[in-house]
């Protein structure tokens, strides 16, 4: 197994979202985000950086800094109306990607793999960055930029399908692992155990989880947007935004999977608590404690 030796999160600026987005009550999306008034506290958007022997792996890439000083980023219209009303975003200067990793120490080139947990455009913003790496998603959820309805499905195919670009698209495959139970398919993304991708369909069709499993390292598992707050994943309250079926699978298979290993530490990518989470889990410095 190859050595994961440092995890780290980043924040690309941070994003305000409706209540039902965080929680469903039921109600349909494009009731509440038509009526909806209130907003939550503004939320991190996550990247996680994992350090390893063969390079830099990221989950995820972050909002793009052009969605708020681009007047042409979003699109018009009735698609354009439905963005504004989803989601309001805080992008400072120095909240680029390239800075961020900057900040730890690394350098963009540095990125040798990014992983996708899904293509909505505050997971796909530092997509012009990474022309040096791999970018990895699942193909059921690329498969959706093939969707006449993907636009108002949150997938900008003009900030996703980059030239320049190098993409592997992963199916996961069976896995006799009980380990991992109750999962019975996954992708092994760097052929060594250490990171597997974990299907977690609901917030999207091809919504993945990377799962670290490292000696010296607790479990760690990335959710994406799988959950907002690692609380209500646990009482299976879930996201308003997605298939409920689905979330609702997903989050059941996730709190079997922390039910078997209860030193499993689920970090989601908007979660306020999430940074503490990784922090008291591996201490400042991202190794262990």
């Amino acid at each position: 197994m190859g050595r994961v030796t440092r995890v780290a999160v980043l924040s690309t600026g941070s994003v305000q979202i409706r209540p039902q987005h965080v929680e469903s009550n039921g109600t349909p999306p494009l009731w509440w985000i038509a009526t909806s008034r209130a907003w939550t506290a503004p939320r991190p958007i996550n990247v996680y950086v994992i350090e390893h022997e063969d390079g830099l792996v990221l989950i995820d890439t972050g909002q793009d800094r052009r969605s708020v000083t681009a007047s042409g980023y979003f699109p018009g219209g009735a698609a354009g109306l439905l963005y504004r009303r989803l989601a309001r975003f805080e992008i400072p200067d120095d909240a680029t990607l390239t800075a961020g990793l900057a900040a730890l120490g690394y350098n963009i080139a540095d990125v040798r793999i990014a992983v996708l947990s899904h293509l909505h455009q505050d997971h796909i913003g530092g997509l012009p960055e990474l022309a040096n790496a791999e970018i990895v998603v699942a193909r059921d959820e690329w498969s959706q930029l093939r969707s006449p309805g993907a636009l108002f499905a949150g997938i900008m195919k003009e900030h996703i399908a980059l030239p320049g670009l190098t993409w592997r698209l992963v199916t996961p495959q069976p896995l006799d692992d009980p380990t991992v139970t109750p999962f019975t398919h996954a992708h092994d993304l760097l052929g060594d155990g250490s990171l597997l991708l974990l299907p977690t369909p609901g917030h999207t069709p091809g919504s993945m989880s990377v799962l670290l499993r490292q000696q010296g390292f607790p479990p760690l598992l990335f959710v994406g947007d799988l959950t907002y707050d690692v609380d209500l994943l646990e009482q299976e309250r879930v996201p308003g935004i997605g298939r409920h079926a689905g979330l609702i699978g997903s989050t059941r298979a996730v709190n079997e999977l922390k039910r078997r290993h209860p030193g499993l530490v689920i970090l989601a990518a908007h979660d306020p608590a999430a940074s503490g989470l990784l922090r008291e889990a591996l201490g400042e410095n991202g190794t262990t404690p």
